[in-house]
């Protein structure tokens, strides 16, 4: 008999790569949304698609019912820890037998950055809930590179506020591939396992610019901006303040050595090893490449 899935910030980068990472296992996803606009590209997917809001505890029981797994991805914020509560309370109340809970790397109380204090309160409370659970803790996402596309495409630059730090960073689709694993093996494989999750090296910015410039054939170059710099851009896209703060304290974090760490973990529950930034740049060339040149 299959499993019931239910998948939590189903329309974001990991979860969306989550369910192709699912597509033909022996399970049956359920799509949490928050409005049913988001709805028909799940409903593509072959999900169930139910409408409910992690800030909102009462929209959550009809979602949670005749769930077996839960994948809880929290957004940033500071009210994350209320929203992973009120996920963990639902899924006690329906029976849910396993959490698998997407944290991030150097998840601890004391950790340097607000995101990881804000989940290490998310984790804990995750290990205790009484339900079987697994943690994964991924390093910096090489997809967040494609935020960059577009001044790498116009300029061949790109400009972030990291100095010279060196990030185990990892590709999403190894994320995705770890999270699908351990949902499709036997709930008590994985139980009590905390997971970090990497790349397969550690690498400056220098060097992601020399691998993005082999795959798209020509010269990129990345330039080291100041915090304040990198403020300015970000709040004028629009990004939350609170988040541009965050940002900010991981790229201090990373600046400093903190972020240059790998694991054999990736490789341990896939059988191969994890993507590299080459495979990573080659697979998205096109979103880097101008798509509609000047005409001359």
């Amino acid at each position: 008999m299959s499993r019931t899935v239910l998948i939590t910030g189903a329309t974001g980068t990991v979860s969306t790569a989550l369910m192709k990472a699912l597509d033909g296992a022996e399970v049956d996803l359920r799509a949490l949304v928050r409005e049913e606009s988001r709805a028909d590209g799940l409903r593509e997917r072959g999900a169930e698609v139910v409408v409910g809001d992690l800030d909102d505890a009462r929209s959550l029981p009809p979602a949670f019912e005749g769930v077996q797994d839960l994948w809880l991805l929290t957004p940033n914020g500071p009210r994350a820890p209320e929203h992973n509560m009120n996920a963990v309370w639902a899924a006690r109340q329906a029976g849910v037998e396993r959490v698998v809970r997407l944290s991030v790397v150097g998840a601890a109380h004391d950790a340097p950055n607000r995101s990881g204090r804000l989940h290490a309160l998310s984790d804990r409370e995750t290990e205790r809930c009484g339900l079987r659970w697994t943690i994964l803790r991924p390093h910096w996402f090489m997809q967040n590179l494609l935020n960059e596309a577009g001044d790498i495409s116009a300029t061949g630059t790109f400009s972030l506020n990291l100095a010279s730090a060196r990030i185990g960073m990892i590709d999403v689709r190894d994320i995705a591939e770890c999270a699908a694993r351990v949902l499709l093996d036997d709930p008590d494989r994985h139980h009590g396992e905390t997971y970090t999750l990497t790349g397969p090296r550690s690498l400056t910015f220098d060097e992601v610019a020399d691998q993005l410039g082999h795959a798209l054939g020509r010269s990129i170059t990345y330039l080291p901006v100041s915090d304040d710099a990198k403020r300015k851009t970000l709040l004028g896209y629009g990004v939350p303040a609170w988040i541009v703060d965050m940002l900010e304290e991981y790229a201090r974090a990373y600046a400093s050595g903190w972020g240059d760490l790998t694991t054999d973990t990736v490789a341990g529950l896939l059988g191969h090893p994890p993507r590299d930034l080459a495979d990573f740049a080659r697979d998205h060339a096109a979103a880097f490449t101008l798509r509609h040149l000047p005409s001359i």
